[in-house]
């Protein structure tokens, strides 16, 4: 019995993407048959020839159509990498992207010094959703614990399955709250890639993202600036001696969340830029303020 080739498949699926407007149609076709029929780099050369199977094809046939739609090519995987991370995606979270591992490696050297200095290093993670910064520095960081924080009990549960899947639930707390409202004791750093969106720019958002992300996880409030309103004015009560706030920024957003923590007494020690030149991390200390 004839079949579809893995070659005509994936030739198919960049003809049928590009057809319907997908930018990087050549990318996401092979992206997608990698990721649905377990292949290696090399698999595209050496089995090119490998007849797909009914269920295969079917399989591939429904993420194309999905792809069409607009559903981004690692929400129909299921799946994502980030840092050294696999993480599972869930309708609850935002899919981490690889800006937001700028904010890892940027903690990861100040997480290493607390616990020389101190034997512990406590992190909490506002809005964690998938889990992805804190569970990348636990990953990072050996000696580290953390707490997850969010809103979503879904997005919890994702986070807990991270946890599981990446092999540090052992030192991974999931807490459903309101930024700081159920989170109790103190701590060593707090992070947050928090929403940020403008509410008025949320609807003309790329549809992979307003289609696709939750509005929990994009909605910043009428400026983009409440959660970091809501963290700033928090953050003191949680936070030990020495300890740092850090956050992913809007890319215009440098002196404006930066002048929320100046009038709740911290000072900006840090700011990284993301890879395209924007700023994107400001990392803040109350034992800077003189």
């Amino acid at each position: 019995m004839s079949g579809t080739s893995l070659a005509d498949a994936l030739s198919v699926a960049r003809r049928r993407l590009s057809e319907a407007g997908i930018a990087d149609a050549a990318g996401d076709a092979r992206a997608l048959l990698k990721g649905l029929l377990a292949l290696t780099p090399t698999s595209f050369l050496t089995d090119s020839n490998r007849i797909l199977a009914p269920a295969e094809q079917q399989a591939v046939d429904d993420a194309i159509e999905r792809r069409i739609r607009r559903e981004p090519v690692h929400r129909i995987l299921g799946h994502r990498a980030f840092s050294r991370l696999d993480l599972a995606l869930s309708p609850e979270t935002l899919e981490p992207r690889p800006d937001t591992e700028i904010l890892v490696d940027t903690l990861v050297p100040h997480a290493e010094r607390i616990l020389s200095e101190t034997g512990r290093c406590r992190i909490l993670d506002l809005g964690t959703g998938t889990g992805a910064i804190c569970l990348a520095l636990l990953d990072l960081v050996p000696g580290a614990a953390g707490v997850g924080a969010d809103l979503s009990a879904g997005a919890l549960e994702t986070a807990k399955r991270n946890a599981e899947i990446n092999g540090v639930a052992d030192r991974f707390e999931a807490v459903e709250s309101d930024w700081f409202a159920a989170v109790a004791g103190a701590f060593d750093i707090i992070v947050s890639n928090p929403p940020y969106i403008v509410r008025s720019v949320v609807g003309t958002l790329d549809d992979e993202v307003r289609l696709y992300d939750p509005v929990l996880a994009l909605d910043g409030g009428e400026d983009g600036l409440d959660a970091y309103r809501a963290i700033a004015a928090g953050a003191g009560d949680h936070l030990r001696e020495n300890g740092l706030v850090a956050y992913e920024i809007g890319y215009d957003q440098k002196d404006q969340v930066t002048a929320i923590m100046r009038e709740k007494g911290f000072a900006r020690i840090d700011a990284v830029q993301d890879f395209g030149g924007n700023d994107r991390v400001l990392v803040f200390s109350k034992a800077a303020i003189v």
